[in-house]
């Protein structure tokens, strides 16, 4: 089963809108009548990539801004070029879900800045250090990076997983590898710009540095600037979150495909006491 199952399409005027059917596979680690904001971010993010393609650009960045809560239910998306130009154009996307009411409500939103290409092979140079994917081996659950409680999201469970340490401690970044395990949308392939955006999201999990039993910190947000163009569908996110003293905080990864270094990623967090 995929993350989304499609029921229609439909072209008002410049949009195309289309709307899907939520799996439990995206469900969130805050609540299991949720949708986890990976794959939320995914979905965005390929409809912006629809839109309006051209030869020659790509999207460079993603910004996704969560309005609200994300039910499992019925979702609609729809993209426009928000700021056209022949080198440089903005490009924003959004999601309605289907209430328990039947009506519909904004959700989230995205912009994304799709910039022309060029060959810079003379001048290639990231600035972050190679971090390798691990052998396929078993992997032992007492070294998984999520905290314990995060464990049993629907998304976390629908996702292949290869780490070698965990490290959770702060300062050192804790560095982890995921694919999709399954199709974003049912009978598509789901492209690597589309796994790394919804991968990325998951920053905020692996950097954590608070006990989900006692605190709860959702991101409101997600950017994912990209470097490099994603390749393959093994990520890796060396994530590490700041948390500040009156409870706002900021994840922050880098994020990698097998050949190295593609981007970067931050999250706003709000950290609050579970009370009782």
């Amino acid at each position: 089963m995929s993350y989304y199952e499609p029921l229609d399409q439909t072209t008002p005027g410049d949009l195309v809108e289309e709307t899907f059917l939520a799996t439990r596979h995206t469900g969130s680690p805050w609540s299991g009548d949720l949708q986890h904001g990976g794959p939320v971010a995914a979905l965005l993010t390929r409809a912006m990539d629809r839109c309006a393609p051209r030869d020659g650009t790509r999207l460079a960045r993603v910004t996704v801004e969560f309005l609200g809560v994300v039910p499992i239910s019925e979702v609609r998306t729809s993209a426009q070029v928000e700021r056209p130009g022949r080198r440089v154009e903005l490009l924003a996307s959004r999601l309605d879900a289907r209430q328990a009411d039947g009506t519909w409500r904004q959700v989230a939103h995205a912009r994304g800045w799709r910039l022309a290409t060029e060959d810079t092979h003379d001048v290639h140079h990231h600035a972050d250090q190679v971090v390798p994917l691990p052998p396929d081996a078993p992997q032992p659950a007492d070294q998984h990076p999520l905290p314990a409680a995060l464990h049993t999201s629907a998304f976390v469970q629908a996702l292949d997983w290869r780490y070698t340490s965990a490290a959770h401690v702060p300062g050192t970044p804790t560095v982890a590898w995921m694919r999709l395990a399954r199709p974003l949308v049912a009978g598509e392939q789901t492209t690597p710009l589309e796994q790394a955006v919804a991968i990325a999201d998951v920053a905020n999990g692996i950097g954590a540095r608070l006990d989900p039993a006692c605190f709860t910190f959702p991101n409101t947000e997600l950017s994912v600037h990209l470097h490099e163009r994603p390749r393959g569908s093994w990520f890796g996110l060396a994530a590490e979150t700041s948390i500040g003293a009156d409870g706002i905080g900021l994840s922050a990864a880098t994020l990698h495909h097998e050949n190295g270094p593609i981007g970067r990623v931050t999250q706003t967090v709000l950290a609050q006491r579970r009370h009782s």
